[in-house]
């Protein structure tokens, strides 16, 4: 595995909560996020279902972390996923709190 295999990994996926503008869901003109697969947080903001339990793991999240993941949503995830960069300090830190070399 190379270090940085997204497909591989899904730490991410399972170490924070993936909070976003509510407007992002598909119930919104423009908006994109399945709405079914989220969960309200206040007036403004979702997060996606499962990210705001004591042990998080995204709903999207297809897989074994650390074997073979994917996000059943990938052409359709909120922004807060699209902001994570392979190799970045939040990538970083799930990585090593899931034993993901």
């Amino acid at each position: 595995m190379t270090p940085m295999d997204c497909q591989r990994c899904g730490a991410c996926c399972a170490q924070y909560r993936v909070s976003f503008y509510w407007a992002e869901g598909d119930d919104a003109p423009g908006g994109h996020v399945p709405v079914a697969l989220t969960q309200p947080l206040n007036a403004h903001l979702r997060c996606m279902a499962g990210t705001s339990s004591r042990a998080p793991r995204c709903i999207a999240l297809q897989g074994e972390i650390g074997a073979s993941v994917g996000c059943a949503i990938y052409d359709r995830r909120p922004t807060p996923c699209r902001e994570v960069t392979p190799g970045d300090a939040q990538c970083l830190r799930a990585r090593t709190a899931h034993g993901v070399g």
